[in-house]
């Protein structure tokens, strides 16, 4: 018996710490492939954190602060070994719609994000996220390409003062084409031609075969691996140069320029702000300027985390914990606010770094996180010499890949009608992206309600009337149904007798017992019959318990037809 629960103990802290399900195994061999899995991350974190910090409307170093502590913490709570958490482009384009470029607003946001996401978790709350349909998913994600892209552009032209809203946006952008600094273009469509010529690379050297020699295959494997960290080539190039121009007087770029040194400090999330003017923000003022962001950045970011998670899995054959995932990723942001970070979530793109770099467990990310600590450590004076074309470049080519082309092509073979709620959450994410989430999951929910309140009814005439329904029996069918029978049975001349065949009700409630009554009323009134086919037994007990007039039920279709075909037969004879 002792034996029994002590198994029992140990299966609970398993689930609760997933660490104890692979460290136990884990091996030398193991180390060597997280390290490399780890390391090549880590090269591709440092670049992209600064260049999303950017997108969110942060100092740079504010993405380095994000980038860390989902390392370390998702390595003990974490059931994906690939997945990679940090910051993100949709993830900071959200919270700059919320943040307007203030960091307090931004570790705020952090901690409530965080807090709602691990009180989900722990209340099973996971099933929400079923609610945000495929055609809603890919309409955001498009348009948000689409809006970070082009937001980019000023960065490459190195323009000024551009208004963050979409359509200003691209009427300004175009306005001011003629004040563009030619070396920030130069520099800029030279970044974005050697990452497009190395993702090029890359991709063709991941189909090809391994069939050639040694030496061969040696050079594809380190031609390959240098593509991998593009991101961080491309960026120390530009640097370098952009640097040399620096110390020789020549100003031709525009820079990242000054950025706090070290490591950030691990304190309390500040839960108020002193303004320039000496007005104190207070904590309840804060959460509410976030307003809907205290509803959309949770879910949107733990709706890409375990879409990502998902997907790999399945590729790599292993299962994973949603509601476990749900409580890392809000842990992270948690203890993420104490070092000054904004809201993190799953990167699809370092995702697939890690996985195919060979990771091993999610110890690869602990790897991530200290290479994003050094960088941190020592780097940050140099950050200062970063060009923004450069990370302009980064975040266009990271972000190129979310705009699929084939979605609206796939929506409009399989079932046009979803074509409704992508086209709302593409366009009206253009004007905030908050609200195209939101018009879209209304789409889809009114879609979804309107099946279930009109579902599919076959009506066959076998002597007498059959009418099939495809779903369940709930209060928004009542009147559907209603009028049906009066169509083809009451208001019939002569009134008909009829079989409903409940076979695929497996639920019903009080108003459809109600309206069933004054149908039953009715057909009584009129001198014919309906008889109930095929219901299962918990349906059969709710209206034998609400003591129907005239209620008959049969256990299949053929038997009902018969009854009331030998009941018509014998009134006509007499």
């Amino acid at each position: 018996m002792e034996r029994v629960t002590g198994i029992h103990w140990y299966a609970a802290l398993r689930s609760c710490f997933p660490i104890l399900t692979w460290l136990p195994r884990y091996n030398l061999t193991w180390l060597k492939m997280d390290l490399i899995a780890g390391l090549t991350v880590g090269l591709t974190t440092v670049p992209q954190a600064l260049a999303y910090a950017e997108v969110a409307g942060l100092p740079v170093q504010y993405g380095l602060y994000s980038a860390f502590m989902g390392g370390f913490i998702y390595c003990v709570f974490g059931t994906s070994k690939d997945i990679t958490l940090g910051p993100t482009a949709i993830m900071s384009l959200l919270c700059s719609a919320y943040i307007s470029g203030d960091p307090v607003f931004a570790v705020v946001l952090t901690l409530l994000c965080g807090v709602i996401q691990a009180g989900m978790a722990l209340l099973r709350l996971g099933f929400l996220l079923d609610f945000i349909s495929y055609p809603v998913i890919k309409g955001f994600t498009c348009a948000a390409a689409v809006t970070i892209g082009f937001g980019q552009v000023k960065n490459i032209l190195g323009l000024k003062e551009i208004p963050q809203q979409f359509f200003l946006q691209v009427y300004y952008t175009f306005h001011k084409i003629p004040e563009a600094r030619v070396g920030d273009v130069i520099l800029g469509l030279c970044c974005l031609f050697f990452l497009v010529m190395l993702t090029l690379m890359k991709n063709s050297l991941g189909s090809s075969e391994d069939e050639a020699p040694l030496l061969v295959r040696s050079a594809r494997r380190l031609v390959w691996s240098l593509a991998t960290i593009r991101n961080a080539l491309v960026v120390i190039a530009a640097t370098a140069v952009a640097y040399s121009a620096e110390v020789t007087g020549h100003h031709f770029f525009s820079l990242t320029g000054k950025t706090a040194k070290g490591l950030p400090p691990f304190k309390a999330p500040p839960l108020s702000e002193t303004v320039a003017n000496g007005t104190v923000i207070t904590f309840s003022d804060i959460a509410k300027d976030l307003g809907g962001g205290l509803a959309v950045i949770p879910l949107m970011g733990v709706l890409e985390s375990i879409a990502i998670a998902k997907a790999f899995a399945s590729k790599n054959n292993y299962r994973i914990d949603a509601n476990q995932e749900l409580f890392a990723i809000g842990l992270t942001n948690i203890m993420g606010s104490f070092v000054s970070a904004y809201p993190v979530t799953g990167s699809f793109g370092r995702t697939a770094v890690n996985s195919q770099t060979g990771v091993c467990s999610p110890a690869g990310g602990v790897i991530t996180g200290v290479i994003v600590l050094l960088s941190l450590a020592f780097l940050m004076p140099l950050f200062f010499y970063i060009p923004k074309a450069s990370l302009a470049a980064v975040i266009i080519c990271a972000v190129s890949p979310m705009i699929d082309f084939r979605v609206p092509v796939q929506l409009w073979r399989v079932k046009r009608i979803d074509l409704l709620p992508f086209l709302v959450t593409f366009v009206v994410s253009f004007w905030e992206v908050q609200y195209g989430i939101v018009g879209g999951v209304v789409v889809s929910g009114f879609m979804l309600l309107y099946i279930v309140a009109r579902p599919k009814v076959k009506v066959s005439d076998h002597g007498v009337l059959l009418l099939e329904l495809d779903s369940g029996l709930n209060f928004p069918v009542t009147e559907h149904l209603s009028r049906l029978v009066y169509k083809h049975a009451l208001h019939a001349s002569p009134p008909r007798c009829l079989v409903l065949d409940c076979s695929h009700v497996s639920s019903i409630d009080f108003t459809v017992v109600h309206e069933l009554t004054e149908l039953l009323k009715q057909i009584e009134l009129r001198g014919v019959s309906m008889i109930f086919a095929g219901l299962k037994p918990s349906v059969l007990k709710v209206l034998l318990t609400a003591d129907l007039p005239g209620f008959r039920h049969t256990d299949g279709v053929d038997e009902a037809l018969q009854l009331l075909t030998s009941i018509n037969h014998y009134e006509q004879q007499f």
